[in-house]
């Protein structure tokens, strides 16, 4: 008799392997590996051996002519920022965040600002009822007579409801709740998403429908399904935030139609995700500091914003801990062996905790800075002038380095009413500030 083949497949990523692991060797994910059955093995075969019978001829870059990318507003300028001007006809985009964040909210509002627009709009849910949006919809002001409701997970259904109509966008909530009856698995599953995909895909392009695609996220914080649903689509955009506050920062992560450096700010209130109207005075407090708080500049795409540094330096009983929210741990424990070489502080024998206030995250170096000074407060439990700000990258040396974008967050500073900086060189342009120039970290101790 013939020996049976058998295939597992990761679930998390998509890797395959003909003997079953308890940890992918992939994605490192536990309990991850399914059997696939006689069916499945037929079906990836078949697809994966399927070739265009078309000879494609390669042409010369020079004589290819250049598509003219047209776009048109979202409704919502914060949305349009991150997608680099507007919605691109024909563009396929996921959107992934933790539950709650407010995905479906921010598209089924989105959908409602272009169905008022005399736009028609397709919604198609497989989570929730028509019912259960429609009281959503209420909510957001969005019920209007161009806004179609389609409570379906078959992609056959979903694709006939597109052919009869001509819609202008269309939302998928979400695609891992869709199922194809062509892929022989369950919903959800990676061969299903990856199939599910592709069609949404040929859709968007054929017919030059712009598709908005919700994903589901892992415990990690990434978009669950195969990592080529990442790389077949246009756009991908995550949501950020603490579901206990009302901000959310919408993130863009790649963009085949702009730049991935604009990030979207939203605040969450009675009538949904709206754009937030001022981010002035959002992450930081504007009366007197308390010791062990620093205020900074940080840029989140084109825009600067002033955030609020707290720490926390108190003795340790035991192991030293070092936690930090909202800020690279590896990178407070560099900042914290310097701080011991070249200001020979006992930090090692203290606990230190560093929060960035807001909920708001922390990517660049500008605020070393910053969290330096939010330390050596806390040590010393000395409060630093709540009139003055500190930019600046630190080196493993100690050397206080140059930021970007200096003269646009001076500007802000100013802006907001303070009077001082602290930073790493003078500015070009001239400016009403006070500004210290510290080039070391003693430096900067000399002046606190």
């Amino acid at each position: 008799m013939a020996k049976k083949k058998t295939l597992f497949e990761c679930q998390s990523c998509g890797f395959q392997s003909p003997r079953w692991m308890g940890k992918c060797t992939s994605c490192n994910e536990w309990e991850s590996m399914v059997e696939l059955n006689a069916e499945q093995i037929k079906y990836l075969k078949e697809t994966t051996n399927t070739s265009s019978s078309a000879n494609a001829k390669a042409i010369p870059i020079t004589q290819v002519a250049q598509d003219n990318i047209t776009r048109f507003t979202s409704g919502s300028i914060e949305l349009d920022l991150v997608l680099g001007g507007g919605i691109v006809p024909g563009s396929l985009t996921l959107i992934g965040g933790s539950p709650g964040v407010g995905k479906s909210t921010l598209l089924l509002k989105i959908a409602g600002n272009l169905a008022r627009e005399k736009q028609k709009v397709l919604y198609v849910s497989g989570e929730e009822s028509a019912g259960q949006i429609k009281l959503r919809a209420n909510r957001l002001e969005a019920n209007h007579d161009n806004l179609y409701l389609l409570s379906e997970i078959n992609l056959s259904s979903v694709i006939s409801e597109i052919s009869n109509q001509n819609y202008e966008l269309i939302v998928i909530d979400s695609i891992q709740t869709l199922y194809s009856e062509e892929t022989p698995s369950s919903p959800g599953s990676v061969t299903q998403v990856r199939t599910i995909t592709f069609d949404l895909m040929r859709i968007a392009k054929s017919l030059h429908i712009p598709i908005f695609i919700i994903g589901h996220i892992t415990k990690d914080g990434s978009i669950a399904g195969p990592r080529v649903l990442e790389h077949m689509v246009d756009t991908v955009l995550y949501f950020e935030g603490d579901t206990n506050s009302d901000l959310r920062l919408l993130r863009g992560f790649k963009n085949r139609f702009g730049a991935t450096n604009e990030v979207g700010i939203f605040e969450m209130n009675k009538e949904g995700l709206n754009d937030a109207k001022t981010m002035a005075g959002r992450f930081f407090n504007k009366e007197k500091l308390q010791s062990g708080s620093a205020l900074t500049v940080i840029m989140e795409g084109s825009r600067p914003i002033i955030v609020e540094v707290q720490a926390l330096v108190s003795e340790s009983y035991g192991h030293a801990k070092r936690s930090s929210t909202g800020f690279d741990n590896n990178r407070l424990g560099m900042l914290l062996a310097l701080l011991e070489k070249k200001l020979d502080l006992p930090l090692g024998t203290y606990d230190v905790f560093i929060n960035i206030s807001g909920g708001i995250k922390v990517n660049e170096p500008s605020a070393d800075l910053a969290i330096i000074a939010a330390i050596l407060s806390s040590y010393r439990d000395r409060e630093l002038s709540s009139e003055t700000l500190f930019l600046g990258e630190v080196s493993l040396t100690g050397e206080i380095r140059e930021v970007s974008g200096l003269t646009q967050r001076l500007k802000e500073i100013e802006t907001q009413g303070f009077k001082k900086a602290v930073i790493p060189n003078t500015p070009l342009e001239k400016t009403n500030l006070k500004c210290f120039v510290a080039n070391e970290v003693s430096k900067v101790v000399e002046w606190m």
